[in-house]
């Protein structure tokens, strides 16, 4: 290999929904991990354990936890199976438990104000529970003062960047022992602006913000998503800040899950943009 090649981990996305994209374009595409946020527990355990085109690995959360009728019940792309009622805590606890036997990598609760929401000690149950099996708790937190009780039950993820509702500054160092998914791309301009705000706000705070695209929410991308890292870059991130939240860790990444180009290291979002654009999964030829 030429001297000038260069090696990066590959993408990881940290919020998708497979069961709304056409896996054929993952036969083409630099991700190499992806995180299924919420979908048929048949389905995924399925895809964690047989991942779709050239994917490395899938991990997996298995169904929504929300209130009775809470989100996403009802809505027309979510299959039936893919929502968990939980009325109390004691159903929390059930319900992990069960997510621990059919072997998911994470808790994803749902709060969302125009649905039915979970208490707060269903919640804050469910959190526990998570903690207690060795689980993070992830969280769909839409509307207003939802990022904050996701918070303050001791979540660690918040798979969007709050995008409803400017936080402040105190609620926002309340959480930074948090990750946020970014999934900017998906939203309006107005949206937007207000996720970007909270998320700079985040990073200065402490926070940690990693690359998320919530693929398959419309027409979005299947592979890495342009836009997503443009709006990261304009979040501030730059630099190796930038690759670990795309890529992931950098050192040694295993020989399946690393790309390779004679474009130079990316900086920038416009550069590493390019360079996944150029790069290829590494071969045995390939010292």
């Amino acid at each position: 290999m030429s001297a000038t090649m260069t090696r990066l981990p590959g993408v990881i996305d940290r919020h998708v929904h497979l069961g709304l994209v056409d896996h054929a374009p993952l036969t083409r595409s630099p991700l190499v991990e992806v995180h299924d946020l919420g979908w048929s527990p048949t389905a995924a355990a399925a895809w964690r354990a047989s991942p779709p085109g050239d994917l490395v690995t899938v991990r997996a959360a298995g169904p929504f936890h929300t209130a009775p009728g809470g989100y996403p019940t009802g809505r027309s792309w979510a299959p039936g199976d893919a929502v968990r009622a939980v009325p109390d805590p004691t159903a929390a606890r059930s319900a992990v438990a069960t997510l621990v036997q059919e072997g998911f990598d994470a808790v994803k609760i749902t709060l969302h104000t125009e649905m039915p929401l979970l208490s707060y000690a269903a919640l804050r149950a469910l959190v526990e529970a998570a903690h207690d099996a060795g689980l993070p708790a992830l969280v769909h937190a839409e509307g207003e003062g939802q990022a904050a009780r996701a918070i303050d039950a001791g979540a660690d993820v918040l798979v969007h960047a709050p995008w409803t509702e400017r936080l402040d500054d105190e609620v926002l160092a309340r959480g930074t022992s948090m990750t946020w998914i970014s999934t900017l791309a998906i939203h309006d301009e107005a949206h937007r602006a207000i996720a970007l705000d909270n998320l700079r706000r985040f990073r200065k705070h402490g926070g940690t913000v990693v690359y998320g695209t919530d693929m398959g929410n419309g027409p979005t991308p299947v592979g890495p998503n342009p836009d997503e890292i443009r709006l990261l870059g304009a979040a501030g991130l730059v630099g190796d800040d930038l690759l670990v939240a795309v890529l992931g860790p950098l050192e040694d990444p295993a020989p399946e899950r690393t790309l390779v180009s004679s474009m130079p290291r990316p900086r920038g979002a416009e550069d590493l943009i390019a360079w996944l654009a150029s790069a290829t999964r590494l071969t045995l030829e390939q010292p």
